[in-house]
């Protein structure tokens, strides 16, 4: 089983799907509630560019570098957000959930704990990792809280990381969930989603 293959994923709240130009429109939509691609610390596209987007992330999942999902809200069936398995590691069975973003009215809907106990699953129980990886950008303070809600611990900081297309330098936390540790994150992702 290939760590790029995007197989649909789904469970009561949320459904993820693999990311194609039919949900363009859709993505422009949810991209646009809160205008996102205003936030400097992160890297996300203008409504007029979510169809590059979509096609450098299914370029880039050609190259099995990346594998795509769509995140669509069954209770309305629409598309409000994307998220990927990237640094795909297959020898050592790793991978790191990123590159995700939400429609702002999706926030502290219950949609990213859903959407994230699909993906865990995925990664520790379809394809046997011992180690799932998170990053984002030290003043992104939302995120960071959002990940250390699902349970995934800090692993440290790369201090000037990242050269940032304005050319500020990036300080990125890492935080990752081990093998061992995601039965307990399973219990309380399914919790919170109840």
């Amino acid at each position: 089983m290939s760590f790029a293959s995007t197989p649909v994923l789904e469970n009561a709240r949320v459904r993820l799907e693999p990311l194609a130009h039919t949900h363009a429109d859709g993505l422009a939509v949810a991209v646009a509630d809160g205008e996102l691609w205003r936030a400097w610390y992160t890297s996300v596209p203008r409504p007029e560019d979510v169809a590059a987007e979509i096609d450098s992330r299914l370029a880039r999942q050609r190259d099995g570098d990346l594998a795509p999902w769509a995140i669509v809200d069954r209770s309305t069936d629409r598309a409000v957000g994307v998220t990927t398995f990237c640094n795909l590691d297959e020898p050592n069975r790793r991978v790191e959930i990123g590159y995700t973003w939400m429609a702002r009215s999706a926030h502290g809907s219950g949609i990213n704990p859903a959407a994230k106990l699909l993906l865990l699953s995925r990664a520790f129980d379809d394809l046997g990792c011992i180690a799932v990886q998170f990053c984002t950008h030290w003043h992104n303070r939302q995120s960071r809280a959002a990940i250390e809600r699902l349970g995934a611990k800090q692993d440290g900081v790369l201090r000037n990381h990242r050269i940032m297309p304005d050319g500020t330098l990036r300080d990125t936390v890492v935080f990752s969930i081990i093998d061992a540790e995601w039965p307990t994150v399973r219990r309380g992702l399914e919790a919170r989603i109840r």
